[in-house]
């Protein structure tokens, strides 16, 4: 088979780019420790009523001892519970949802907060909000005819004095 020597410089110089690029987000990925969410903990969807962290009166937003805050959400068919969260800013937040339906997703614009909301797992993110004000948070999977309608906010305040 009869390669062009054109085509074959365009093949090696798409090889060498290839390489190149996948050389340069491994050393990206491991200078910067960036890796994807790797928080795996099952739960039964069924059962999130009932009784436990994701029970109605566990969810919202607690501060822990070291200073930090918990923020335990639901996401249910076209709604986030609870509606609305607030949270200091600066101030790390580790930020656990569970799905009671089908496959969400929640998304804060302007912040490094999304993730993908799936069911039978719980969703955990670790972050801190750096500037102050309101959010909304949107469900970026395509969940059903509601889904338009899917929202909540987030108030990050300033932080007390």
């Amino acid at each position: 088979m009869h390669i062009d020597s054109t085509e074959k410089k365009w093949i090696y110089i798409s090889v060498v780019m290839t390489i190149g690029i996948v050389a340069l987000l491994t050393f990206s990925a491991v200078s910067f420790n960036i890796h994807p969410p790797s928080n795996v903990e099952k739960i039964d969807s069924n059962r999130l009523h009932l009784g436990g962290e994701f029970s109605e009166d566990n969810l919202g937003v607690k501060q822990n001892a070291d200073g930090s805050y918990s923020v335990t959400m639901i996401a249910a068919r076209y709604g986030f519970y609870p509606q609305r969260i607030e949270v200091p800013v600066n101030t790390p937040i580790k930020i656990r949802i569970a799905s009671f339906d089908v496959l969400h997703g929640i998304h804060a614009p302007f912040t490094n907060f999304n993730t993908m909301i799936v069911p039978g797992y719980i969703s955990e993110v670790n972050t801190t909000f750096t500037k102050a004000g309101e959010y909304p948070l949107f469900c970026n999977e395509f969940c059903g005819l509601g889904h338009d309608h899917m929202w909540s906010k987030l108030i990050v305040s300033e932080a007390e004095k």
